[in-house]
């Protein structure tokens, strides 16, 4: 058996028994001890890889979910209290009568009850049902849907649009495992780092600083996460980008390392903050990490070409062995025309003509002169008569390609001027354009190079200014949603980065982020498809969560969750949503054009926006009857249009004409009339998914075999509701 399984569910029963010996002690203090001692022992053995306790499985209160006859419940304060609930405990509806409701009380871990261990019958209660909140438990099977929230259109109808999705992120991933499962190209997330302040909580409690089991349940929460991500994450070719600071990084890649073992992982510091962060006792932190897990043949692509232009060589035109002296004769000796005269102008330096060869015997006084110009001969310093490397006509010829040239002046020396010349194979690559000409001389002479270079990738410290936090995470959040904050988000240029190195290459990829926080990811991926005319979409997750301090304030108030007053303080709805629209349209959510311009790879103004679209949804949770029955398409509808791609309309309304057809996907809901459904597809050639409305296995055969080649089937409402029914691969209790 694996060893991470193995180790899974060994932690998984110590946690419960230490519960169980737990709730024993109240009763029996002395068999209690001697139980946690001898547990203890077993405890102490040693396992394989990363060992935590993987605590009760997390539940999430869905204030929006209608209470009904069965739904799991957490009982509210009443309205003005600061304190969310009169009681902790978990309660099940028992039967509803006139708005109020009778509650059993509910075991962790859904466990029977044992009157004998708890020396006590289940407690009953009635409440009404305006103070009880709908409470899902991550073991249970959900059934998802969605409801659209809005909408911005800014790109063409063809355009891919950007998902938001407000909604508790592991049920999220649950219900993406029926849409893009193996269909995801990066994942990026930056998770709450607990740092034991009110960032994040564990079974809707504040994650305190002081918890002992403060990374047990950090741990517990990432990996049921990761599996999920693990699911949607193409196994071909993927990457998964996790930032993470001091806190957690080393037991993130422990995690990473158990969860993706076959995948190359790789982390990465990145100053993020070059003044440092000040602590009175500890280190001014910079820096925090990435991690990045590779699957299958992802690559990492070169940050960029790292250009060096290198000049060409110009040689010396004189010859410089011996053998090429004049009047030599034999091995490696020059023909009698190379001993000649090259006229340089003595005013301006450069090389005015090319004169006629010297017989051998003549002496160089004796040679012809140009008016006001020094006749140059190769000669050495010694004294000794050589040769120029090319005959006269040659070098007449260099000369007016401006492959000839005079140097410097040397006055002292038998050779008055340093006379050089472009061999001919440089000749020859100026000629293929192997090498380049970028302008001439004062002396007409050619400034030439070869075009050389490297990729040069990334290294694993990054200290690069663009990926300043504060300048280019919290003022662009400021300027694009003003009077509106959010703690530590992301430099923009940040995450572009570090997705430009995997998904640069792919211009229709997919990008999940299931932290998506103030939308950074989203943003990022706009300016990609600016750069390079890409077609990428992202799906952002996030939940409505309102701060700490903000809740405070709320319920004070008397407000609860649910209430619009409170929904419309959450982090979807007052910064992930406003952010995303306010990067397409280029105006605030006041609709003043945004201040300040992009920096970076492609500036340009942040008021002229993207042309990119966008569509909001909110999570809802579906009654399975309901689905079957086709009652809940109209929810189940995003989901569909979501799977076939983003793009274009989504057939949102079971059609009279018994099948629609959107622009890339078409539905069969009378099997009769498929038919015309496949007629149609000629002329909507993009489609490549069809969904077929059946309970008849045959039927559904039938009609998948007679779709166009490269077009797919699915069956409904089959398909969806198996993906549910247990639950999803992946949700580790």
């Amino acid at each position: 058996m694996d060893e991470t399984l193995i180790n899974h569910r060994r932690s998984k029963y110590l946690s419960r028994l230490n519960e169980v010996i737990a709730q024993i002690s109240t009763m029996h203090p002395q068999l209690g001890q001697d139980l946690k001692k001898e547990i203890a022992h077993l405890a102490d053995r040693r396992n394989f890889g990363l060992v935590f306790e993987r605590h009760q499985p997390e539940s999430v209160e869905l204030p929006s979910l209608k209470v009904r006859v069965g739904s799991k419940v957490h009982i509210l304060s009443p309205r003005g209290s600061v304190t969310p609930l009169a009681d902790k405990r978990l309660w099940q509806v028992v039967s509803i009568d006139s708005g109020v409701a009778e509650l059993g009380e509910v075991l962790p871990n859904g466990r029977d009850w044992s009157t004998e261990l708890l020396g006590r019958e289940p407690e009953t209660r009635s409440e009404a049902i305006d103070d009880l909140v709908a409470v899902a438990e991550f073991r249970d099977p959900i059934f998802p849907g969605l409801v659209e929230t809005g909408r911005v259109e800014n790109g063409s109808v063809s355009d891919p649009y950007h998902a938001v999705i407000n909604a508790e992120n592991f049920h999220a991933l649950q219900m993406l495992t029926f849409s893009h499962r193996h269909a995801i190209d990066a994942v990026y997330i930056d998770p709450p780092y607990n740092t034991g302040a009110k960032d994040w909580k564990y079974n809707n409690d504040y994650v305190e600083a002081e918890d002992q089991y403060r990374h047990s349940k950090w741990l517990s929460m990432m990996e049921k996460r990761l599996l999920l991500a693990k699911e949607l994450l193409n196994p071909e070719d993927s990457v998964l980008i996790c930032s993470i600071d001091e806190k957690e990084f080393l037991r993130l890649g422990l995690l990473l390392e158990q969860l993706f073992s076959g995948a190359r992982i790789q982390m990465v510091s990145t100053v993020i903050n070059p003044a440092g962060a000040g602590r009175a006792a500890d280190f001014s932190r910079t820096d925090e990490y990435l991690y990045f897990v590779q699957l299958g043949n992802s690559k990492l692509l070169p940050m960029e070409r790292e250009v060096e232009n290198v000049p060409v060589v110009w040689d010396t035109l004189r010859r410089s062995s011996l053998a090429g002296a004049r009047g030599k004769k034999g091995k490696g000796a020059c023909g009698p025309n190379q001993f000649y005269p090259i006229y340089v102008n003595d005013d301006s330096g450069n090389i005015a003509c090319i004169g006629e060869p010297l017989p051998e015997d003549m002496d160089i006084s004796n040679a012809p002169q140009v008016e006001g110009c020094t006749a140059v001969f190769p000669i050495r310093p010694d004294g000794t008569e050589m040769n120029w490397g090319i005959t006269p006509d040659v070098a007449r010829v260099r000369l007016a390609e401006g492959h000839l040239r005079a140097g410097k002046r040397k006055p002292k020396e038998p050779q008055r001027y340093v006379i050089s010349y472009l061999t001919g194979g440089i000749v020859r690559d100026l000629a293929i354009g192997k090498a380049i000409i970028s302008g001439r001389a004062e002396n007409g002479s050619v400034i030439a190079y070869y075009p050389t270079g490297k990729d040069k990738m990334p290294t694993t410290h990054w200290n690069f200014k663009s990926h300043d936090a504060q300048r280019y995470g919290t003022e662009i959040v400021k300027e694009t949603l003003p009077r509106r904050s959010f703690p530590y988000p992301k430099s923009l240029y940040a995450v572009e980065d570090a997705l430009r190195f995997f998904i640069k290459s792919k211009p229709n990829a997919t990008v999940l982020d299931f932290f998506s926080g103030s939308g950074t990811t989203a943003h990022a991926v706009m300016r990609l498809n600016k750069q390079d005319g890409g077609r990428r979409r992202t799906i952002m997750i996030t939940n409505n969560e309102v701060s700490a301090d903000e809740q405070e304030k709320l319920r004070a108030l008397g407000y609860r969750p649910g209430d619009p007053e409170w929904e419309e303080c959450g982090i979807c709805d007052y910064v992930t949503k406003p952010r995303v629209t306010a990067a397409i349209t280029g105006r605030t959510p006041d609709g003043d054009p945004i201040k300040g311009d992009y920096k970076f790879t492609d500036e340009f103004p942040m008021s002229e926006g993207f042309e990119a679209n966008a569509v909001y949804y909110t999570m809802t949770y579906e009654q399975p009857t309901m689905v079957h029955y086709g009652e809940a398409f109209e929810r189940i509808a995003p989901l569909l249009w979501l799977k076939s791609g983003q793009t274009g309309p989504v057939i949102s309304q079971v059609s009279d004409a018994g099948w629609a057809i959107a622009d890339t996907y078409g539905i069969v809901f009378d099997t009769d009339t498929a038919k015309q459904l496949i007629d149609a597809l000629a002329g909507t050639p993009v489609a490549k998914l069809v969904y077929i409305v059946t309970d008849d296995t045959q039927a559904f055969e039938r009609i998948s075999r007679d779709l166009p080649s490269g077009v797919q089937s699915v069956r409904l409402y089959e398909s969806y509701l198996s993906n549910f029914e247990i639950n999803t691969a992946g949700a580790i209790q």
